[in-house]
């Protein structure tokens, strides 16, 4: 199967949906595995290629967004009715039923570890599955109940007042920020606990809002009884405090969202000659900063449909979205590489390989012979799921 280029009928639109199938193929036939080759298992290898040891790098968070993007490769079987692989292949919520089902298995039969802003984004994509569950009339949502049981104690204990407010980001509780705050936020507001989220939201306001370029700081720690900053910018810390804005609603969240959105437009864009004026986002490397861009451009994906918003917000935020994937997409590489596919069998449908940063070409950043981490390929697949629901 070739890869897709324009919608049939149409003067050169881009298929996004067909793009986002492409790379969910690329993700779940390469990186996709058993867990310890138990039936009925499935987690993503953190490398490829690699070997078939059992003792991987295992990245509890990014195993989170795998659930996270096969969710949106579901809900776009529902709309569409076939399936992204085939029609004798998993569909995309049975694939993530199993991933939910396998961390378990592979963190030590629980869902709890170390690290408040890892549970988060797992209990998101767990309630954004069971949201695709009760659309396709499917069983399965008791088992998650117990998963969001056995986490939201977490949040609530790592909220606490010390420093003012904001939630810890590990259990070692010496360092709050928003990595864990902006998703708990997230989480507290679609659960129902509209007042804890906001109180959160207010502290990242408070404490960690950087006034002259309108973004969120990463952290802050106590030491010798005074407040430090950690003052690094990430792209993906202001997708979920946005997230979390526009989930609470209201004129001062909705005004602070339509100023995160610009201030986003503004500082976290490449200026390149060859970007061509376009508002490319820029990539933040590999390891955890792989995911980074793709995170932040799934929360733009809901300012760009978002109607209470100015037309000239959702305007840019849509404009971010689709000119990051485009990007991405030309970038793209196609390596030959036979992998088992998810019904077990060899099977090639041109592996696409993404680049580390949208404004640079995958060859460049993978050259031929190099490893690709699974971050940078879910980032991409991300992306192009958001372009298909604003296109």
């Amino acid at each position: 199967m070739s890869a897709p280029d324009a919608q049939p009928g149409t003067s050169g639109t881009p298929d996004w949906a067909a793009r986002a199938d492409h790379a969910a193929r690329s993700v779940t036939r390469h990186f996709g595995r058993r867990l310890l080759f138990l039936p009925g298992t499935h987690l993503a290898a953190s490398v490829r290629p690699s070997n078939h040891s059992p003792f991987q790098p295992w990245n509890y968070w990014w195993q989170a967004h795998y659930v996270d993007c096969l969710v949106d490769a579901g809900l776009r079987e529902l709309g569409s009715g076939s399936r992204f692989d085939g029609g004798d292949r998993p569909s995309a919520g049975e694939l993530a039923s199993r991933v939910v089902a396998s961390i378990r298995l592979r963190n030590f039969l629980r869902y709890v570890n170390s690290y408040y802003d890892d549970m988060a984004w797992l209990a998101l994509a767990v309630l954004r599955l069971d949201s695709l569950a009760g659309r396709a009339q499917r069983p399965g949502r008791r088992r998650n109940a117990r998963l969001q049981k056995s986490l939201s104690p977490q949040f609530e204990s790592a909220s606490t007042d010390d420093m003012g407010g904001g939630t810890f980001w590990s259990t070692k509780r010496d360092f709050k920020n928003a990595p864990a705050t902006a998703p708990v936020a997230l989480h507290f507001a679609r659960t129902g606990k509209r007042e804890r989220a906001q109180g959160l939201l207010d502290w990242l306001d408070a404490t960690l809002f950087e006034s002259t370029r309108g973004l969120y700081l990463d952290g802050a720690w106590i030491k010798e009884g005074k407040l430090v900053l950690a003052e690094q910018v990430y792209a993906y810390n202001q997708g979920p405090v946005l997230g979390a804005l526009l989930e609470l609603g209201g004129e001062a969240n909705l005004a602070r969202a339509a100023a995160l959105v610009g201030s986003v437009a503004e500082h976290l864009t490449v200026c390149k000659p060859d970007t061509q004026g376009k508002l490319v986002l820029r990539g933040e490397g590999t390891g955890d900063g792989g995911l980074f861009t793709g995170i932040l451009v799934r929360y733009l994906a809901l300012a760009a449909g978002d109607v209470r918003l100015s037309a000239a917000t959702r305007a840019t935020a849509r404009e971010l979205v689709l000119d990051t994937a485009g990007a991405l997409w030309a970038g793209r590489m196609v390596r030959t590489h036979a992998a088992k596919g998810t019904s077990g069998k060899y099977d090639d449908d041109g592996w696409l390989v993404f680049s580390t940063e949208p404004q640079r070409p995958a060859a460049e950043t993978y050259p031929v012979g190099t490893a690709v981490e699974l971050s940078t390929q879910l980032q991409a697949w991300m992306v192009l799921e958001a372009a298909a629901r604003v296109q």
